[in-house]
């Protein structure tokens, strides 16, 4: 079975940083497309980044260009999504996600899932 285990939420104040982990086990990650979602209290859940199976090559959201960066460590079988210049905004469950295509913003589009990680941002 695929799984999928999320890590490193924290609470942090505006302006600070913090970093993800997707620990995959089950199958070898360098094989699928990892997705990075959240969701905010009361809001859907809404697609953050990617990273392509093919190259490494990544994609964001426009809502965090130039502040957040995904990376793979295949040694370790894991995603990684760096987060700078925290805002209240960003404030939400973090989920990764797997699929064997192309990436897609929609939710809906992805069958493996982690359990979620909590990130707060606030001072």
């Amino acid at each position: 079975q695929l799984q999928l285990v999320e890590s490193g939420g924290d609470l942090v104040q505006p302006g600070g940083s913090l970093r993800l982990s997707c620990a995959a086990s089950g199958f070898t990650l360098y094989n699928y497309n990892i997705g990075w979602f959240r969701q905010a209290p009361g809001k859907e859940r809404e697609w953050v980044s990617c990273i392509r199976r093919s190259g490494d090559t990544t994609l964001y959201a426009d809502s965090v260009k130039g502040r957040f960066t995904m990376s793979r460590d295949n040694a370790k079988n894991t995603v990684y999504l760096q987060m700078n210049s925290l805002e209240p905004e960003d404030t939400g469950t973090y989920y990764c996600a797997a699929r064997n295509v192309v990436c897609s913003g929609r939710p809906g589009g992805w069958p493996y899932w982690g359990q979620g990680t909590q990130v707060t941002v606030s001072s």
